[in-house]
């Protein structure tokens, strides 16, 4: 069965599309990106703007007419925070369910958490032990931690790059002093979740997701000895925290040359760089590893478990 995760985020708009058969795990067919960087339509009240709309509904009916082109037999259509948290939110949705064609998934944070550890989880499977997950999205940070299929904690907190990148770092290059001071919000933001989780087990593991740690991954990290490529990669945050200074003196335009730095992510990978560093530190950790499967993963896997295939 071909089927399609439609993900609708603060930075892009990503058409997912998969195989999936029962008792196998999904095979990646195809993926299409748009991106939006829904942040920047936000107006002063917090609602998209008229422009962010119509570039939102252009971006899923192209979507749509490539899941139809792809022969997608079930596309799952979810959106997150951006849309979930705009002051015209159900306006929003509606416009898009419109342009679908048909119902939208809205994600609350914590289920947003869940969904990604679900992916971890199956990726880097039970001998894993317990997981302490971060994962930085445009608009929000998710953080959960378990040793079962789903987190026992997991938390969602107003921390994205893109998010971020608005409300601390505007200018561009930001500099050393709007980096710290974003690195003061990230870690007053965090205290409490990092207390909460404080007295739990330590995990075996540390993983990150999202386009954003991976790219930092590529940029700051290496291959663990013995593995290859991306999805076995090693960000150690001594090495994450050398080269946020660099960031922050370096225009995008220029931070696209770097390693791994693609031009949808010039603008916002330094604030992504500073609340990845601070979450690390908030909760003592010294390296993460990369996951290549994260939310729409995790959507699919779901959606297969309840199919009965799982």
């Amino acid at each position: 069965m071909r089927l399609g995760v439609l993900d609708i985020g603060s930075n892009t708009v990503h058409l997912l599309v998969a195989d999936a058969h029962p008792g196998g795990r999904p095979l990646a067919a195809q993926s299409h990106r748009t991106v939006l960087r829904l942040m920047r339509y936000l107006t002063p009240d917090g609602a998209i703007s008229d422009e962010g709309v119509a570039a939102l509904v252009d971006a899923v009916t192209r979507a749509r007419e490539l899941a139809a082109a792809e022969k997608v037999e079930e596309l799952l259509p979810t959106a997150t925070s951006a849309v979930r948290e705009a002051a015209n939110g159900p306006e929003v949705i509606a416009r898009i369910e419109q342009a679908l064609g048909m119902p939208l998934q809205v994600l609350g944070g914590e289920a947003e958490a869940r969904f990604t550890f679900l992916a971890v989880r199956r990726w880097f499977g039970w001998s894993a032990g317990r997981i302490l997950l971060f994962d930085i999205g445009g608009g929000s940070l998710e953080i959960a931690a378990g040793d079962e299929e789903l987190p026992e904690f997991a938390e969602s907190v107003p921390l994205g790059a893109g998010r971020m990148t608005i409300a601390h770092l505007p200018d561009d290059p930001p500099g050393e002093k709007a980096v710290a001071a974003l690195r003061e919000h990230a870690a007053a933001t965090l205290a409490p979740i990092a207390a909460a989780l404080k007295g739990a087990p330590k995990p075996d593991h540390v993983v990150g997701s999202s386009k954003t740690i991976r790219s930092l991954a590529k940029l700051a990290g290496f291959p663990r000895p013995g593995w290859s490529g991306i999805e076995r990669m090693v960000l150690p945050r001594q090495s994450l925290g050398q080269w946020i200074p660099r960031l922050a003196r370096i225009p995008a335009g220029v931070r696209k040359e770097l390693p791994g730095i693609t031009p949808d992510r010039t603008v916002q990978i330094t604030a992504g760089a500073v609340v990845l560093h601070e979450t690390m530190r908030a909760f003592g950790v010294s390296e993460l590893e990369v996951s290549p499967w994260a939310l729409r993963e995790g959507v699919m896997l779901r959606y297969i478990e309840e199919m009965g295939w799982g």
